[in-house]
């Protein structure tokens, strides 16, 4: 199969499709557009045959990696097959066609399911109240931390500016603390993986603003001193701020309202089965405590009897918008779909099963490789192939591309950064256990290789369309347009 692109595959003249006629009357077409907003010349779009078109397209498609395809056990991302009924029920046409200018009155059944919605995760988090405006995770962490900053504004607490965030968080934290006008401070693990205890001592002043954690960490460990973390930032007068990427681990067992936090974003993308990757869809609801609630976003969804409304006069003290409508409504159903089909007893399941399959694969793999810690996990746990390195020369790059040979997609590598040559994996709640068997199998047959031809795993992925590119060159003069040679 050809690896070229759409617009080499032009040849000039081809059609695949004729537009019918404008149908347009009472003049020139072109008066119908200002002269300012018409072409010069023709736009230089590929012309090919329909079928040229849809083998180009159905061809690329079978080149892509899909969770549809194979195990996914991509770290740090949760849920990853969603079920095809949340898609159908998505594009029935009051959804489908529903359009985001269209009043409040000829939109009462989706208001009220988003209503609903906010109820169900705030009772899943032990929160107070939410919005559903964010965007993605990155962007519910931001509206969080300008919660925060509201929030002390109106105290006058003008001079707290930190934010502690631990050396094992994701990248987005110290972003979107940054990025809301906070100071970032890192915070170190202690041996085990946990939040060092000492090190939090030492930022407990009247500068602190609170403290951004995931839990369980990045490292698949439950901070087991949560609630005395809790206790010690708040009697500082700082607040708490939960990033819900690994909210699937604790699914039914355990509430960050009940931890202590006063804010959580939930990844409705990753935990709660709507589509995620490629840059989008996403979405990231924000649900706060009592001390917070003043400050959400508006409008909001208010019930007035068994009516729905959108309001925003009952918080004067609202930090106003954060997107332009009401946030990504199709992903928001399908999460809704999904509630609505698993109840509570189902997503505790989902919660402990998530669970289970990652302390199954820890139990087999880490006679295999080097292991920051050999107790039980939740979710995700993390691997070095250091030794490998050092005795083979064999990397996790390395291990990861020869996965991709191998028909499996590779977990994620070089991170938390506190781990030389990790392999954070995450099976997730939906994989069997033969699946599960057949990656350990693989890893073995891939550690055999390293031993006897690590040359082989270098070269590695040869079945790919693209094997090994010059990341650094890729990184800082990416090819992002295509241009026709002369």
């Amino acid at each position: 199969m050809k690896d070229t692109l759409i617009f080499e595959e032009s040849r000039e003249g081809r059609r695949g499709f004729t537009l019918p006629a404008a149908g347009i009357s009472g003049g020139a077409k072109e008066d119908f557009l200002p002269k300012a907003y018409r072409r010069s010349t023709p736009a230089a779009l590929p012309e090919l045959s329909e079928v040229e078109v849809v083998r180009h397209f159905t061809g690329l498609s079978m080149k892509n990696y899909g969770i549809d395809l194979g195990f996914y056990p991509l770290g740090s991302c949760t849920m990853k097959y969603n079920p095809k009924v949340n898609e159908d029920v998505v594009l029935l046409p009051g959804f489908a066609e529903l359009h985001p200018l269209q009043t409040a009155e000829t939109a009462q059944g989706t208001l009220e399911l988003l209503h609903g919605l906010i109820t169900d995760l705030c009772g899943i988090t032990g929160m107070r109240w939410g919005t559903l405006q964010p965007f993605a995770g990155a962007h519910g962490e931001f509206t969080a931390m300008k919660l925060f900053r509201a929030y002390f504004d109106h105290r006058k607490d003008d001079h707290r500016k930190k934010i502690l965030i631990p050396d094992s968080a994701h990248g987005t934290n110290p972003a979107s603390a940054h990025l809301a006008g906070f100071q970032v401070v890192e915070l170190p693990s202690d041996p085990e993986g946990y939040v060092d205890l000492e090190a939090l001592e030492e930022h407990l002043d009247d500068t602190l603003a609170g403290i951004m954690l995931t839990n369980p960490n990045t490292l698949g460990r439950f901070e087991k001193d949560i609630r005395l973390i809790a206790r010690k930032i708040h009697q500082a007068g700082g607040l708490l701020y939960y990033d819900g990427a690994n909210m699937n681990a604790i699914l039914g067992h355990a509430r960050p309202g009940d931890m202590g936090f006063d804010a959580v974003h939930l990844n409705i993308h990753k935990t709660f089965s709507t589509p995620h990757g490629g840059g989008g869809p996403g979405s990231g609801p924000v649900l706060v405590g009592e001390s917070l609630e003043p400050y959400l976003p508006v409008p909001d969804i208010r019930r007035d009897g068994d009516t729905f409304r959108w309001a925003s006069e009952h918080r004067p003290r609202s930090i106003g918008r954060v997107s332009g409508f009401y946030g990504n409504i199709a992903v928001l159903l399908r999460a809704v779909c999904y509630l609505r089909m698993m109840g509570s007893e189902g997503l505790k399941a989902a919660g402990t099963l998530a669970v289970l399959n990652a302390n199954y694969l820890k139990r087999h793999l880490t006679s295999l490789f080097d292991s920051p810690d050999k107790s039980l996990c939740k979710h995700e746990f993390v691997l070095s192939a250091k030794t490998w390195k050092e005795k083979h020369g064999i990397t996790a790059l390395d291990i990861a591309k020869a996965l991709l040979d191998r028909g499996i997609h590779p977990p994620t590598i070089y991170f938390p950064l506190t781990v030389p040559e990790a392999l954070m994996i995450e099976p997730t709640e939906t994989e069997s256990r033969e699946t599960l068997d057949s990656f350990v199998d693989t890893l073995k047959d891939i550690l055999t290789t390293a031993k006897k031809d690590p040359e082989a795993l270098h070269r590695a992925p040869e079945k790919m369309p693209v094997s090994r590119i010059d990341e650094v060159r890729a990184a800082k003069t990416p090819i992002l347009r295509w241009r026709k040679e002369r």
